[in-house]
């Protein structure tokens, strides 16, 4: 069962390489050359093999077990549908194999123009074809051994397995590398892929894109300062330097040397006579690239089958940038925060400066720049890569317009009053005009209404605008008076810095009187900071507990005072024995503690007090 491009990524597995031995699957350690063989099946309609390529019976539909297909899609049985994994292909083909019950060969080629005593790489992509939940999610992995057999097919030079290869959820790419080496007066090789695993529900495969390179030394090029690429100014050239090839010498154990010279890092010719592992370049003034081929014996220096070619060594040379283009010169007021501004190409910087040479470095790395002063100010390009600098500076003036200044505020105002706001400028002599909010047109503004209000303030350049919080002082709201004994205590249903009065005239904070006479009392209450005075009228009165009529004018007598304000009242006063000794209706009531003009004796007298209906009882105590 096959599927077929989607890609994900190398399953590097371990390379073990030396003479004359067998290797496990791996990559080349060092450095590949450009490949030599690549096999992408082609595109187009499915076509079988070429003659002595596979074991396998070729089939034009979906391949049963045992069969083959050279196809462009694999959307047969569950497979994952996918098209090849040759990079830019259009409609392009991969080999299908649906493994036959007996694991064996499935697939060989010959590779012909190889060195002798040259290391390659082998390389392939493949994929399990089988999602990992089909067969009930025991699908049969993929398992696959690559030989590399000599012309003859009687010597065995490498070889690897993959290993078990399950299916995924979806389509996933890897590719497996085997490294050998040829013998002496070899130049051809086959290669073979068996199955290691059986047929049944499983072990369907795709492969894709086999690659054979050169295999050599991983090759560094480095200069005198031990790096490998060197970035130029235009001041800086033209330009020379020793280049020397490093080899790791895992692959080679002896290097033969070709020097290459390239405009576009492509396109390679060799460097005549620079055969050695160091080479020094002439004067350079325009881009340019340098590598070296390699090979393990000379007479393979020359084949690129058989040589490897080292890293690239880039020589670039950035030209000065233009000085930025200028957006233009500014004339705004000094609340604007509209910055300074100049254009340059990507990979540009802006530096600001304080003068058109040399001068203080004001800005790096910006593009726009916001002086606090007016003057002229310097923009200087820098390019990101190697610094190089423009040859000139772009002048650009700004001049800042004085603005009107003035404080925003927050005020308050007394409930039931106006309050007149001002725009206060620091200097109303430069002002020209202001337009409030609420559409007055003078300095000041009358208003009665919490809230905010704006004052636009202009000269003949540049306006600002002022803002005014306004809160309003509510008034104090009563919402009950009260007797309490003697005292008279003030409810109100908001809160603030109130003042309380019994007579309008002297005030205080608490809201509480206390050892008030009875009577009727109109009581005021303001705030602190305002003058309005609300007003409520209370009749306060209480009923005595004791008195003392002993002639020191202190508590002489019972009195009732403010019951003379209810619209009905009745008071009857009582001796323990039930006796008639004082009474008095509508009225207010003294009793001096006789009874026809007799003194009567301390105890306790018995009252009932009737106000607009209610009924009061209880004793008052006379004591001498």
């Amino acid at each position: 069962m096959k599927i077929l491009k989607y890609k994900t990524w190398l399953l590097f597995l371990v390379v073990f390489i030396s003479k004359n031995a067998f290797a496990q699957l791996g990559f080349c350690s060092g450095n590949s050359g450009d490949p030599i063989f690549i096999e992408t099946f082609g595109s187009g309609a499915t076509v079988p093999l070429p003659a002595g390529s596979t074991s396998y019976t070729y089939s034009s539909t979906r391949p049963d077990d045992g069969f083959y297909n050279v196809s462009s899609n694999t959307n047969w049985f569950t497979f994952h549908d996918i098209v090849d994994h040759t990079e830019g292909d259009t409609n392009g083909r991969m080999l299908i194999i649906n493994a036959d019950y007996a694991s064996g060969e499935f697939y060989r080629t010959y590779i012909n123009g190889l060195c002798e005593n040259t290391s390659y790489e082998f390389s392939s992509w493949m994929i399990n074809l089988l999602p990992a939940s089909s067969c009930g999610g025991n699908g049969i992995p993929i398992n696959v051994k690559f030989e590399i057999w000599d012309s003859t097919d009687t010597n065995l030079l490498a070889s690897g397995d993959t290993g078990n290869i399950n299916g995924t959820s979806s389509p996933n790419w890897q590719q497996y590398a085997l490294v050998f080496q040829t013998l002496p007066s070899q130049t051809s090789i086959i290669l073979k892929m068996l199955n290691n695993g059986v047929g049944g529900c499983g072990n369907d495969l795709a492969l894709d894109d086999i690659v054979f390179k050169s295999c050599g030394d991983t090759i560094e090029i480095e200069n005198a300062t031990g790096t490998n690429t060197t970035v130029l100014c235009e001041d800086e050239i033209p330009f020379t330097t020793t280049l020397t090839a490093k080899p790791d010498y895992t692959i080679f154990s002896s290097h033969f040397y070709q020097w290459q010279e390239s405009i576009d890092g492509i396109n390679w010719i060799n460097i005549t006579g620079e055969t050695n592992s160091s080479y020094t370049t002439p004067s350079i003034s325009t881009d340019n690239y340098y590598r070296v081929k390699v090979a393990e014996t000379l007479s393979n220096i020359d084949n690129d089958f058989c040589n490897s070619a080292s890293e690239i060594y880039e020589i670039r040379v950035v030209p000065f940038p233009n000085a930025p283009l200028s957006n233009g010169d500014l004339m705004i007021c000094e609340n604007d925060s509209t910055p300074l501004s100049v254009t340059v190409p990507t990979g540009v910087n802006v530096n600001w400066y304080d003068a058109n040479i040399g001068g203080n470095l004001l800005l790096t790395n910006s593009t726009s720049y916001n002086p606090s002063s007016s003057g002229v100010y310097y923009a200087e390009a820098e390019t990101i890569e190697s610094s190089c600098i423009s040859s000139s500076r772009t002048a650009l003036q700004i001049d800042y317009y004085n603005t009107p200044q003035v404080t925003d505020e927050t005020l308050e105002f007394c409930e039931n009053t106006t309050i007149t706001l001002h725009a206060n400028p620091a200097d109303p002599s430069t002002v020209t005009s202001y337009l409030w909010s609420n559409g007055s047109s003078t300095e000041q503004t009358e208003v009665s209404n919490p809230g905010t209000y704006t004052v636009v303030v202009s000269n003949n350049s540049c306006s600002v605008t002022k803002t005014i919080t306004l809160s309003q002082i509510d008034n104090p709201i009563i919402e009950n008076i009260a007797s309490n004994g003697t005292n008279i205590i003030v409810t109100t249903t908001n809160t603030g810095n109130f003042l309380y009065s019994l007579d309008g005239i002297t005030f205080q904070s608490s809201p509480t009187f206390f050892n008030v006479e009875g009577g009727l009392y109109t009581i005021h209450v303001k705030h602190q900071d305002c003058d309005e005075l609300i007003t409520m009228q209370h009749i306060h009165f209480y009923i005595p507990e004791f008195f003392t009529p002993n002639g020191d004018n202190a508590n002489d007598t019972f009195n009732l005072k403010g019951i003379e304000y209810y619209s009905s009242s009745q008071v009857t006063i009582f001796d323990r024995y039930g006796k008639l000794i004082k009474n008095g209706v509508n009225t207010s009531l003294s009793w001096d503690g006789t009874y026809n003009g007799e003194l009567l004796p301390t105890g306790d007298y018995w009252y009932i007090i009737i106000i607009e209906g209610q009924k009061f009882t209880g004793h008052i105590t006379l004591k001498r």
